[in-house]
């Protein structure tokens, strides 16, 4: 496992496992996969509604909690100072545990323009060490500003779309010079025509990989957090299994060069859904 130092101190574990669209009976199963391949970071959120299934596998995992990172998000319609609270508590239940080291606003959802009251009731469970570091999810430059302008944490990490087709460099650029991180969701498109691209799958036929393990890769070497998803247990393997080859600097621009803004997810102005 490869490690990334937060801009709190904090470290976090580079590639984790993600659990979207995972039924919660399923996610037990699927985590106590991830954690027996090595897997130590995992990331949920309360509308997956797969807290407990999470919880569950981390409550029969023979693993220190010292030695997990657990993210889970507040959802846009709990968002607001006393809700975010709120919703805090509930996910800690679901979740059986006595704090989370990451949590996360899901959604800037700026027609409502709650996220910078959610924002400060993270900062309360951060200094009161409920939660080990805050940060967002899906926000663009403007929602990043405003957040820096007007709160007093530094968010540690912007989870957003993120994949070759979405190279995100602009904001990636912009997160780099405030020391803040961006981790990818749908890092492989979710399984779209990125892992059938004829450059992808030249790389991976001489590196001896899948398209995925080289677009993994790729995330990792360019320095973003990965969270790829998956319930097939060879497929939670296949994905583990990065850090034993590097792209060259000539295969990291040619995947580089593939980007062209393609989204699967909405846009973070518009996605204003309660």
């Amino acid at each position: 496992m490869e490690f990334v130092t937060l801009n709190n101190g904090l470290k976090m574990p580079q590639l984790g496992f993600g659990v979207w669209q995972v039924e919660d009976e399923a996610a037990a199963p699927a985590v106590k996969k991830a954690l027996e391949t090595g897997y130590r970071s995992i990331d949920t959120a309360a509308i997956y509604k797969n807290e407990r299934g999470v919880g569950k596998a981390i409550s029969t995992a023979d693993i220190p909690r010292g030695e997990l990172f657990i993210t889970t998000k507040v959802w846009n319609a709990d968002q607001g100072y006393d809700n975010t609270l709120q919703a805090f508590d509930n996910s800690l239940e679901k979740l059986g545990l006595d704090y989370v080291d990451l949590y996360l606003i899901h959604w800037p959802a700026p027609e409502h323009d709650d996220y910078i009251e959610t924002y400060k009731a993270m900062e309360k469970l951060y200094q009161d060490g409920r939660v080990k570091a805050i940060g967002v999810c899906n926000f663009d430059i403007d929602h990043l500003q405003r957040l820096l302008d007007e709160c007093e944490v530094k968010p540690v990490l912007n989870q957003v779309e993120c994949h070759p087709y979405l190279a995100q460099k602009e904001l990636k650029k912009f997160c780099q010079q405030h020391d803040i991180y961006i981790e990818a969701w749908s890092p492989l498109m979710q399984g779209g025509d990125v892992l059938n691209n004829e450059i992808i799958t030249e790389l991976a036929e001489a590196h001896g990989k899948t398209p995925a393990q080289v677009i993994i890769r790729w995330h990792l070497q360019n320095r973003s957090i990965v969270i790829p998803k998956s319930v097939t247990p060879a497929r939670i393997e296949e994905n583990f299994n990065v850090f034993d080859f590097e792209l060259t600097e000539e295969d990291m621009d040619k995947i580089n060069n593939l980007d062209r803004s393609e989204r699967k997810g909405p846009k973070p102005s518009e996605m204003n859904i309660r």
